[in-house]
């Protein structure tokens, strides 16, 4: 999934411009933050990755069970599905990474993942972030890490002794069939009452998404997860077997950055925000400041 772009897209984009030029998607306090914590950018690099992702079966009705049920879930028809939009966003991962080791770069902070309709069909799904360095620091055989903490998060996690292992994703989607109950509860003079059997599809969806997240992690060698983002998208058919009959189709996803411990003391790496707070044995202090009305007043003192 990590290789490049058709006809070498992917390096011509990651190629460095004339002049040592870099671009960044950072604003002017995530910069700071970044540079405070011994880091620089090295430019914008973007994967994506175009999927037909539709080869699931929808020619049977999944039945009132939900994700964990027969023939129903992520484990079902829905599972080709599933493992399209996993790899989709994976390709789309790796080949930002890949333009992230074309510039030198060690990883990509303030990663975004979207998806959307490509106009001839199928899903495309894109990930864009700021590829960034460390002066001075040698280049491992490892891929560039990747994650979607905003500089000031990155930097808050590197100087706490912490280092992001990569971009971690969990993904289920379930199905379940309007039975008698479901139909009974959810008419519109039954009150304000629970549909038990909506509840328990959105819980077991969400639930197999954090397991998968969960294993998401062992893989890129995390000893914990930050969450940053966490979706559910609910839609309805009509069922192909049961005519009247609606079925209800839950999709679950979790995003998060895995994230390991490189420094039990707290402390960062050497090198890591060089020259303020060195030799003082505390941590630098972050060049971060807000720039809101009254911060602007502040910092020109009373008014003359």
């Amino acid at each position: 999934m990590g290789e490049d772009l058709p006809g070498g897209a992917g390096a011509r984009a990651a190629r460095p411009r004339p002049g040592g030029t870099w671009g960044s998607a950072l604003t002017t306090a995530e910069f700071a933050a970044i540079r405070a914590a011994g880091f620089e950018p090295v430019g914008q690099v973007i994967g994506a990755a175009v999927y037909a992702a539709g080869s699931a079966s929808w020619s049977s009705c999944p039945g009132a069970w939900g994700p964990a049920g027969p023939g129903a879930g992520a484990q079902g028809s829905l599972g080709p599905l599933v493992q399209a939009m996993y790899q989709a966003r994976q390709a789309a991962i790796e080949r930002m990474a890949a333009q992230c080791a074309a510039l030198g770069g060690h990883g990509v902070v303030g990663v975004r993942l979207a998806r959307g309709t490509f106009t001839l069909g199928g899903l495309e799904f894109t990930a864009i972030g700021t590829a960034v360095r460390a002066p001075g620091a040698a280049r491992g055989r490892r891929a560039p890490f990747t994650c979607d903490l905003s500089g000031q998060d990155f930097a808050k996690l590197i100087m706490a002794g912490w280092v992001p292992a990569g971009l971690a994703l969990g993904i289920a989607m379930g199905s379940r069939h309007d039975d008698r109950a479901t139909t009974r509860q959810a008419r519109r003079w039954s009150g304000n009452a629970e549909v038990a059997g909506w509840t328990a599809l959105v819980g077991q969806c969400r639930h197999e998404a954090r397991n998968k997240l969960a294993g998401d992690v062992r893989r890129l060698g995390g000893e914990g997860v930050v969450i940053a983002a966490m979706q559910l998208r609910v839609r309805e058919r009509d069922c192909p077997v049961a005519v009247g009959r609606r079925d209800h189709i839950v999709e679950a996803t979790l995003v998060g950055t895995a994230i390991a411990a490189f420094a039990r003391t707290g402390q960062p790496p050497a090198g890591a925000g060089a020259g303020a707070g060195a030799g003082t044995g505390t941590a630098p202090a972050l060049a971060v400041m807000s720039l809101g009305p009254r911060s602007r007043q502040t910092a020109r003192g009373p008014a003359d």
